[in-house]
């Protein structure tokens, strides 16, 4: 079984606080089995479409998404890697705009 698939908490982004990350509800990224997956943090939501890959043997993940900030649309790409068990690490990229560090561990 693909150790990405599931949800994932947020626990911090380089660029926001944690009461922002959980501002709607604890913010999030969930993966399926079939490549697809959606996600909320703050005021930003919307759904991902994912290809996992294993880069010289560390599992990760690589995404596109589109969503909704504000009721303003917004897409972008990130990363993230298998850090230990259960926490990934990576990179969030809003297209033409800011891009972050993120963390989350499995919920």
């Amino acid at each position: 079984m693909n150790k990405f698939i599931g949800k994932w908490k947020i626990t911090e982004i380089e660029q926001w606080y944690l009461d922002y990350i959980d501002l709607v509800e604890h913010g999030y990224f969930l993966f399926d089995d079939v490549g697809m997956g959606d996600y909320v943090f703050g005021t930003v939501s919307g759904f991902i479409n994912c290809r996992f890959i294993d880069d010289k043997g560390i599992p990760g993940v690589e995404f596109s998404w589109e969503g909704i900030s504000e009721m303003d649309s917004e897409c972008g790409r990130d990363w993230f890697e298998l850090k230990e068990k259960n926490q990934i690490y990576g990179r969030l990229f809003i297209h033409n705009s800011d891009d972050s560090w993120i963390k989350a561990e499995k919920k």
